[in-house]
């Protein structure tokens, strides 16, 4: 099923109960748009919040009414880390607020948004914030196999579940493949960057990810357990494969962040042996250099019975045995591994 535009007033908001989801005429703004599934089944994707809550008081849902009571709009407004939330609406409706995430391959950037699905008898409104692209991914779904046995309104929720699972893991994926990116410069042989700034802005992504996941994880058991004070109910089977998924990608994440750990380890470590290394070289340098310095401090004290003061050759002789000391030392340390 894929939505199709409706006409309207550009208004953005729901005017009133006869331009609401459930008439047979066309919805009262420019803000949103619909389509027919199985069963007459209609899906209503909205815009704005503001058009959510609009179209839920035309469907007699009335959120505009709760939101001191710290519902959909308040849980919806946490700008950086939405909540997620849901609530059993009386017998017939269903609200499920939940935070999405996407991935920027450009600068590996993870941006949180929101979606709240409300789910009622033949009637889906939905309305996403952010870049996590649900909506094209629920077009693509329904337009595709089905992945479970559920019809109506059932089967357009479950869709829109799946198609929120199925962003979060595109997002795990686009990680695991920067992670490996960042794994191959921290084994460069000439490394030309350090790696310690992209682990950490990985790891601080992956952190948000896994922030925005969690309350995915905590309140999909919720529709798999179900209401007893609810008609709403979903394929058991198949919730409990997406809250495996869920926790599958939550793992992925969690053995990312783990590999990002033990690179920057090893990153530390590749720093604490090159610095020995140039220690070594540095005394070993340094002791090279010493030798000829003993020799002319010796030769430079000037007393009267120093013999090789007065011989022809003893100059030459000086010289010579600081220059073969000086290469003597030279091949010492290289056999050795300091120069």
């Amino acid at each position: 099923m894929t939505p199709v535009s409706r006409p309207g007033d550009g208004s953005g908001r729901w005017a009133d109960a006869e331009d609401s989801p459930g008439s047979s005429g066309s919805p009262g703004s420019g803000g949103e748009t619909s389509g027919t599934g199985p069963g007459g089944t209609r899906w209503y994707e909205v815009r704005t919040l503001e058009d959510f809550v609009s179209a839920a008081d035309a469907l007699g849902v009335g959120l505009a009414s709760q939101v001191g009571r710290g519902h959909l709009p308040v849980h919806v407004r946490h700008v950086k880390h939405p909540l997620a939330h849901v609530e059993h609406i009386g017998m017939d409706w269903l609200l499920v607020v939940t935070p999405t995430v996407s991935f920027s391959e450009e600068d590996r950037q993870v941006s949180t948004g929101s979606f709240c699905l409300l789910v009622g008898p033949d009637v889906v409104v939905t309305v996403e914030k952010g870049t996590a692209g649900v909506h094209d991914r629920m077009r693509e779904h329904l337009t595709g196999p089905s992945h479970g046995r559920s019809t109506g309104f059932r089967h357009v929720a479950e869709e829109a579940l799946f198609a929120l699972v199925s962003t979060s893991s595109d997002v795990e994926l686009a990680l695991g493949d920067a992670v490996a990116e960042v794994e191959k410069i921290v084994f460069e042989t000439r490394r030309r960057t350090d790696p310690v700034l992209p682990i950490y802005d990985l790891k601080r992504e992956i952190t948000e990810a896994r922030r925005a996941l969690l309350p995915i994880t905590a309140e999909l058991p919720e529709l798999v357990s179900g209401s007893a004070r609810s008609r709403i109910t979903f394929d058991k089977r198949l919730m409990e494969r997406l809250v495996s998924t869920v926790e599958r990608i939550d793992r992925h994440l969690d053995a990312h962040d783990d590999l990002l750990s033990d690179m920057l380890s090893v990153h530390l470590s590749q720093v604490s042996v090159r610095q020995n290394e140039d220690m070594r070289t540095i005394s070993a340098w340094a002791a090279i250099l010493v030798f000829p310095t003993i020799v002319g401090g010796i030769y430079g004290m000037n007393f009267d019975h120093m013999p090789e003061l007065h011989w022809t050759l003893g100059y030459p002789l000086a010289i010579a045995i600081m220059v073969l000391g000086c290469f003597g030392l030279y091949g010492a340390f290289k056999k050795v591994g300091w120069m």
